[in-house]
């Protein structure tokens, strides 16, 4: 299996999008990163195609046809009959003239190659007598059989592709010729380097219209044809058949595309139950038209596409020198899984670790990519998913993991949204305004419990309020307030730490205080009075004193 699809890591997103849409699981996802898993995958591009980040990358083959044009040999091109829906408004004539600018030296169409298949599978149908028939033009079919259905193997038709058919004839009239077939397919480049020598390169109409625009040729809007053929219907559901003369007695003729309804067919054909069938299958819904090159970047219209192709197309076949039956032959093997199947007990115990414990527990709604938690516990098992990949367990885990720190913390929290309505309230919270049951609050007007002016300056100037206190009369308790508003989530968060005690422990010590500096103030007061008292009587008895004394002094002076 070739690397046509390659990723580009830093782009994966974790969205599951391309295992969701990957019709064969072929996705393994690991250390964040989906990688694609070769031997499984089927190259129906559906990854490519429904990828929002473009991570998934077609290998460009542009520099290896420039390389093949640089040769000197003449390199002619195989253009997919699609290109008249790719390409609106452009024949095979205005192609032709742009890509000889680009230095081939031919364009043909590959519905040249379809004629000859379409007339080996009329021979296979007339002379072999075969039982049942799948059309092995689609290689995504080829390779969905090869994989995952090697029992119907033998059903397949052993016959080359229009694409190699068509590089074969070339070859064949141009020996020295090098071939470039371009198309809307990832499994055609698959093809021509499994099946060396018929094709040489292979191009997406992507990578053609990018090299067209880099050399600055436009393409001609005339749709000119020098003849019509039948087999520009090929790339249409029923194409192949349209192109048929369906007259074999006893045999049912049936078109089918998508991989989910081929799969189906094949398990049909798988139970033994169906016979006489010429079975034309194409991997991609509408066919070649709806080809994920052309899916991702033309964004298909299924009724115009297949109008524009009718018309271009016509009554007649193109006239092929039909090969020998032995040059057309193509030898399919069956491609080996290496995963095995796990144990019933694995698969119980993976299933236990992504919190199914029941059947119940089992949601199977598919948001990691895979239809049942069953298949998700069996791709676990193989290696190709990750526990995590579970949104369901993640969302439980993540809200239990929050729910307990919500419930256990001794701070009281209340979410509001931008309408200040009540989205949760914690027991805390609850506590502090006696409030019995959330259900008695959630979805009301924050007003009814609160005083949201700090809720709405929160929102107002995007600035959070930090640690106010805040006392809340009503409920007769302090709080330490803090306003966290959230823009992402467009969610108020109010965190509340009752401080009520710490409060009146506070007012406890200040009236200690001020008890102690009240009795202080009474006893300086009452010290100074005596204070005052003392040198009174002080002040009087050295009044006395000194009268007395003056008097000594006279009485003895008279003396």
């Amino acid at each position: 299996m070739s690397n046509c699809l390659t990723l580009k890591k830093s782009n994966c997103k974790n969205c599951y999008k391309c295992i969701r849409n990957c019709p064969v699981k072929a996705i393994r996802f690991s250390g964040n990163q989906a990688h694609i898993i070769g031997n499984e995958c089927i190259l129906c591009g559906q990854c490519f195609v429904v990828c929002p980040q473009n991570a998934k990358q077609i290998v460009d083959e542009t520099e290896k046809a420039k390389v093949l044009l640089q040769s000197g040999d003449p390199v002619i091109v195989s253009i997919a009959p699609s290109f008249v829906a790719n390409y609106e408004g452009v024949g095979i004539n205005s192609m032709r003239d742009a890509l000889k600018k680009l230095g081939f030296y031919d364009v043909e169409e590959t519905a040249i190659g379809a004629t000859i298949v379409k007339n080996e599978y009329e021979r296979m149908l007339t002379e072999d007598e075969r039982d049942i028939i799948i059309t092995s033009c689609c290689h995504s079919i080829n390779l969905l059989i090869q994989k995952y259905f090697p029992a119907e193997l033998e059903y397949l038709a052993d016959v080359v592709s229009p694409m190699q058919a068509h590089c074969l004839d070339i070859k064949k009239r141009y020996p020295d010729a090098k071939t470039v077939f371009i198309g809307p397919c990832v499994a055609k480049k698959d093809e021509a380097e499994y099946y060396e020598g018929i094709v040489d390169a292979v191009l997406t109409f992507e990578e053609l219209t990018n090299w067209l625009k880099e050399e600055g040729i436009e393409l001609k809007r005339e749709m000119d044809s020098d003849e019509e053929s039948r087999a520009r219907f090929f790339p249409t559901t029923g194409g192949i058949l349209k192109t048929m003369t369906k007259d074999i007695p006893g045999y049912t003729y049936i078109a089918l595309d998508g991989i989910e309804n081929c799969v189906d067919a094949l398990r049909d054909i798988e139970s033994g139950k169906i016979h006489k069938c010429f079975i034309e299958m194409s991997a991609c819904v509408g066919s070649c038209i709806g080809g994920p090159v052309m899916e991702k970047y033309h964004r298909t219209s299924p009724i115009k596409d297949y109008m524009t192709i009718a018309n271009f197309a016509g009554e007649k076949d193109f006239d092929v020198k039909q090969p020998k039956e032995k040059e057309l032959k193509k030898h399919f093997e069956f491609i080996e899984h290496r995963l095995q199947q796990p144990s019933e007990t694995e698969i119980s115990s993976v299933l236990r670790q992504m919190g199914k414990f029941t059947v119940s527990d089992e949601l199977n709604c598919g948001s990691c990519g895979y239809n049942t938690c069953r298949e998700k516990a069996i791709a676990i098992c193989q290696g190709k998913a990750e526990i995590s990949m579970c949104l369901p367990f993640l969302k439980d885990k993540a809200e239990s993991f929050s729910d307990t720190i919500v419930k256990n913390t001794p701070n009281g929290l209340i979410v509001l949204n931008e309408n200040l309505e009540v989205q949760q309230i914690n027991e805390a919270a609850r506590e502090i305004m006696n409030i019995r049951r959330s259900e008695d609050i959630l979805g009301d007007q924050v007003v009814r419990i609160l005083d949201p002016s700090d809720f709405m300056k929160a929102k107002d100037t995007g600035r959070d309020v930090r640690n106010k206190r805040v006392y809340l009369a009503e409920y007769k308790r302090y709080v330490e307030q803090s306003v966290v508003y959230d823009r992402d989530s467009h969610l108020l968060i109010g965190i509340m730490r009752d401080v009520t005690d710490e409060e009146a422990e506070r007012e406890k010590k200040e009236n200690i205080s001020r008890q102690t500096i009240e009795v202080a103030d009474k006893v300086v007061d009452k010290q100074m009075r005596i204070v005052q008292e003392i040198a009174s009587l002080l002040g009087e008895t050295a009044a006395e004193t000194k009268i007395a004394l003056a008097k000594l002094k006279e009485s003895i002076s008279d003396e």
